[in-house]
């Protein structure tokens, strides 16, 4: 069957933003207005279409990014709504990764608040896209221009602002387009889809078009044409402006700004002609690069691969799902070629063949069955057996391998065992579903104990878990109290020596080198370099002293956890002609390691978490005492519409229930945001009882 909509009208966009910024309504709006939806879902009643796992119906809020797929002006888009809670990061790393744009959505009376910046930064990293949408302009305390503000300050943004509100709280009614000099005005009547289209109110005029002139001075400072017909004076056409904004979006110089009010259905139409006037389609953005592969291996040769029809077929899986109808669901989105239902793909990840037995398009947790996909599309596969998060699939007859997404290391983990003897058998089973479809949940064993470990990104990321377990997978399972993902590094320059010799009749073992450890950047992992002769150890060992030097990394030499931001170098050793072996130098490398490390002053780390709490200004002096008492350090204050905003830097083993204490000490009317920040290390007093109780 040939392609339905041309590929330059089709839009891949995220919706993204903080916790109850207003994504999931407004991309209800959006189904509803698009003819996708015939009513409008809510939130709050537990029936958005987007909203479809019973724990997101019964929080209020967005868990596990769904996709879904809609028309407007004969283009059609594929949309992926995100959550907004930082625990679910990775639903927003994973979207990012394969989409082509963004919205952004604001709170109007909160702006830019912290998760913002984190999907603001994932964005920037896969180089998306952005218009952004100010929500809540009916709000009590909303303030238009101090987002605006914000967009630039916190974001480090370039906004362009091509609406200005029609009011504003109770008062809103419409938008100004300054694009077209008009005033968009909706009926309080018929659920937002009927507006009106007048001219800019005249106590509005003057303003308004002072916002225009800026607007076009803002965009002649990126766009030559623009600059050229304004030095001329001559009068610009709507077309001319909207063309400018999108090569200016498309270049990343800048972000269209937009505002309205999702809940009260006003100015979702406008948003959608910005997605397809401003974003880009999967021929706007350059081509997907991958590495060549050859002999099942990559290469360091990369290799683009065009959007088109007709070139070779390339995917990335994004996303894995258990779905109880029709079993695991691959997600993934193809940037190139076409596949038909039936046809055989090569997992290069893995060196197997699939057979793609059906193909879905996804509408949240509802299924249609479609007979082939093409360059640009976002659909769903099933029963692939091998394939995981992050894989690539493509033709067999020209193997490439995408770049896989970075996966958020977990902070948290909690002892787990199943309550009865029946469900022991299902809790290992029931945890590996789990563990394919997230790759940020790992499932451990404590060395120590042998007790069964769960890790996430927070309490409430584990707390779903454990929901599911029970509900989805029919599992009861205890849990112990959350435990610190803590991690170790080294604080100075140190070396060892790993010599490993066994002679027991015959043929012997022996590895011989020396390690130098320094420490890296923070952030920068492990990192191997050998500046060693070749005649001292031969280079094919160098690899094994790397994996016995990585595998050593693992567990660390205070209390057993991973080490972080390590430079290792190999620098002298020794080899015999005959009993050397890879296994021998592999355990040398970890044994040199490990009394480098123990030379190099090793120190904990625990996480540190970025925390936002919002107080009435009264109890400000309780919160900031009680986050002191947790060694917490206050990085800011601010107003923010009659309550106080704290920001601190706090470590994550304080913060636990503190979401109760907060409560208690603010009558129950502050709220916080959490996520984390970096890893710091841990007061000496404190790391001498950590590594008593963990290293033994």
């Amino acid at each position: 069957m040939p392609r339905q909509v041309p590929i330059a009208s089709t839009r891949n966009i995220g919706i993204m933003a903080h916790i109850d910024a207003g994504k999931t309504t407004t991309t209800e709006r959006i189904l509803f207005y698009t003819g996708r939806s015939y009513k409008l879902g809510e939130v709050h009643e537990g029936t958005a279409v987007m909203d479809w796992m019973q724990q997101e119906q019964e929080r209020g809020i967005t868990i596990t990014s769904a996709a879904t797929t809609c028309h407007w002006r004969e283009h059609v888009i594929n949309i992926i709504d995100t959550p907004g809670h930082v625990d679910f990061t990775i639903e927003v790393e994973r979207s990012l990764r394969v989409l082509d744009g963004a919205i952004t959505v604001l709170d109007g009376v909160s702006g830019v608040e912290p998760q913002t910046e984190t999907v603001w930064r994932q964005a920037d990293r896969y180089r998306v896209p952005r218009v952004v949408f100010v929500n809540k302009m009916d709000r009590v305390g909303v303030n238009f221009d101090r987002c605006v503000e914000m967009l630039r300050d916190r974001l480090y943004a370039n906004p362009l602002v091509i609406q200005l509100p029609l009011g504003a709280e109770e008062s809103f009614r419409g938008v100004v387009d300054l694009i077209e000099r008009r005033a968009v005005v909706w009926n309080e009547e018929g659920q937002g889809a009927r507006f009106e289209v007048t001219e800019v109110p005249a106590d509005l005029a003057d303003e308004a078009e002072m916002h225009r002139e800026a607007m076009l001075e803002h965009l002649s400072t990126h766009d030559d044409e623009i600059l050229e017909w304004l030095l001329e004076e001559r009068e610009l056409t709507p077309e001319q402006i909207r063309r400018a904004v999108r090569r200016m979006t498309l270049a990343l110089k800048g972000v269209p700004v937009l505002c309205g009010a999702a809940f009260k259905n006003k100015g979702i139409q406008p948003l959608l002609d910005a997605v397809i006037d401003f974003l880009p389609a999967p021929v706007d953005v350059p081509p997907i690069e991958g590495m060549r592969v050859q002999n099942g291996e990559a290469t360091e040769d990369r290799v683009g691969r065009p959007a088109r029809d007709d070139g070779p077929f390339a995917a990335l899986a994004f996303k894995i799902s258990t779905d109880s109808y029709v079993g695991h669901l691959t997600y993934f989105r193809v940037y190139s070629g076409s596949l038909t239902a039936g046809q055989t793909v090569l997992n290069v990840t893995t060196g197997k063949r699939e057979r793609i037995g059906r193909l879905l398009r996804m509408h949240a947790n509802q299924r249609e069955d479609i007979v082939d996909c093409f360059a640009g599309d976002i659909v769903a596969a099933v029963g692939l057996k091998t394939v995981r998060t992050g894989d690539t699939l493509c033709d067999e007859r020209h193997p490439v391998a995408l770049e896989r997404m970075q996966v958020p290391e977990p902070v948290i983990n909690v002892a787990i065992e199943p309550k009865t003897k029946a469900d022991e058998d299902r809790l290992a089973s029931s945890l590996g579903k789990l563990m394919l479809e997230d790759p940020s949940f790992r499932v451990l064993t404590d060395p120590e104990t042998g007790q069964m470990l769960i890790a996430g990104m927070g309490e409430l990321h584990l707390e779903i878990i454990v929901d599911r377990l029970l509900r989805e997978f029919n599992v009861a399972a205890n849990v112990g109290k959350p435990q610190v993902a803590y991690r170790e590094t080294i604080s100075r320059e140190g070396t060892g020596e790993g010599k490993f010799v066994r002679q027991t009749g015959g043929r012997g073992q022996y590895g011989h080198c020396w390690l130098r450890l320094r420490p890296g950047q923070r952030g920068s992992g492990f990192k191997f370099t050998s500046t060693i002769a070749n005649a001292v150890v031969p280079k094919e060992f160098f690899s094994a002293v790397q994996a016995g030097a990585e595998g050593a990394c693992s567990g660390g030499v205070l209390a057993g956890f991973p080490m972080v931001d390590v430079e290792v170098e190999l620098y002298d050793g020794s080899y015999h002609e005959v009993d050397s072996s890879e296994m021998a130098f592999r355990v040398a490398g970890s044994m040199a390691f490990k009394e480098a490390a123990r030379s190099a002053s090793p120190v904990l780390l625990e996480p540190m978490m970025s925390v936002e709490v919002v107080v009435p200004e009264e109890f400000v002096g309780d919160v900031i005492g009680d986050l002191n008492s947790r060694r917490g350090e206050i990085r800011d204050m601010a107003l923010r519409t009659g309550a106080q905003v704290v920001s601190a830097v706090v470590p994550l083993s304080s913060m636990f229930g503190y979401a109760t204490v907060l409560r208690s000490a603010t009558q129950g009317r502050g709220t916080y945001t959490m996520h984390f920040a970096h890893h710091s290390p841990v007061p000496e007093a404190l790391a001498e009882s950590i590594v008593k109780r963990y290293g033994g």
